[in-house]
């Protein structure tokens, strides 16, 4: 019987073709997972630079414990901001206005004015030194008791005869001039800032204090420390100083200031100074402590030198 002997079919090679693809898709998938790994660790170093960069920010920004402020330099520059656009009472912030609607509206500044009853502050019963039926002082002198001593009195009389309506018109034209200002968020019911309805807010007041800085009265008035006036008849000097001691701080350099205190409106301070060579304007509002927007002024000024902010910018 004849023997068979079954030999093995020889193996058919690996297609070359095959090879490579399969190849190429492990390349690819480990490609993608190397990019993966590499975008992820990337997004962990970013996040991680982000939130060093805050707590940076947050352990330099200075202690501003006025409730709203806000710093700018000439060019627009915004180096510290803090609840800008929350509407507040500005109390004697008010007399800036007061001052440029008196200009604006072209009256002799050597005209005698005499304190009047209607002067008479009724609603918080604040003192004056200007006697009332017994106190004459020129325009011009009433508008620098006003802006650089916070006198009521002054201011009333200033709002009480600038026009012929009286009073009502005056304050019309105060908010006629916020209007073209394109004050906002701004609204005045007196001329002194006695009244809480008076308000504003530091993205308002940087756009007032640069419009009265146009108005070489208001800046010398502001700026200047003290002040004599003869107000009564039997010639008794009346001295009045700045209410922004910072005026008077020989470090300090300042232009126009302003500085205003009710209840409502707690202690604030608006001014343009100028710091390592720089202009800058400052709004401070709602203080609680009297000096507390001085403390800020100061803690504002030491941030930005020991920062380089001023340089940077």
């Amino acid at each position: 019987m004849p023997s068979f002997h079954l030999h093995p079919l020889p193996s058919q090679p690996s297609s070359p073709l095959s090879i490579t693809c399969k190849d190429l898709l492990r390349g690819l998938l480990w490609i993608l997972l190397i990019i993966a790994l590499f975008l992820s660790s990337n997004s962990v170093a970013a996040a991680s630079t982000a939130s060093a960069k805050a707590e940076a920010v947050s352990q330099t920004a200075p202690q501003i414990r006025s409730a709203s402020a806000l710093i700018m330099d000439e060019r627009g520059h915004r180096l510290y901001a803090k609840n800008t656009q929350e509407i507040k009472p500005i109390a004697s912030i008010t007399k800036l206005m007061t001052a440029m609607v008196v200009l604006d509206a072209g009256v002799a500044l050597d005209e005698p004015i005499s304190i009047e009853d209607a002067d008479r502050d009724r609603l918080r019963h604040s003192r004056s030194r200007l006697r009332i039926g017994q106190a004459t002082l020129s325009r011009r002198e009433l508008l620098m008791v006003a802006l650089m001593s916070s006198d009521n009195r002054a201011a009333a009389a200033l709002g009480r005869t600038t026009f012929a309506e009286g009073t009502p018109r005056f304050i019309a034209a105060m908010n006629q001039k916020a209007a073209l200002l394109g004050l906002r968020d701004t609204r005045f019911v007196d001329s002194s800032g006695l009244d809480d309805r008076n308000r504003s807010t530091a993205e308002d007041l940087i756009r007032l204090i640069q419009a009265a800085s146009a108005y070489p009265l208001i800046r010398e008035a502001t700026a200047s420390g003290e002040l004599s006036v003869h107000p009564h008849a039997d010639g008794t000097p009346l001295e009045y100083r700045n209410t922004n001691p910072l005026v008077r701080n020989p470090s300090w350099s300042v232009t126009l200031s302003k500085t205003g205190y009710i209840n409502e409106s707690g202690h604030c301070l608006v001014m343009i100074t100028e710091i390592a060579g720089r202009r800058l304007f400052v709004v401070l509002l709602d203080a609680v402590g009297k000096l507390t927007p001085v403390g800020d002024s100061n803690r504002m000024r030491n941030w930005l030198l020991d920062e380089q902010r001023l340089v940077r910018n």
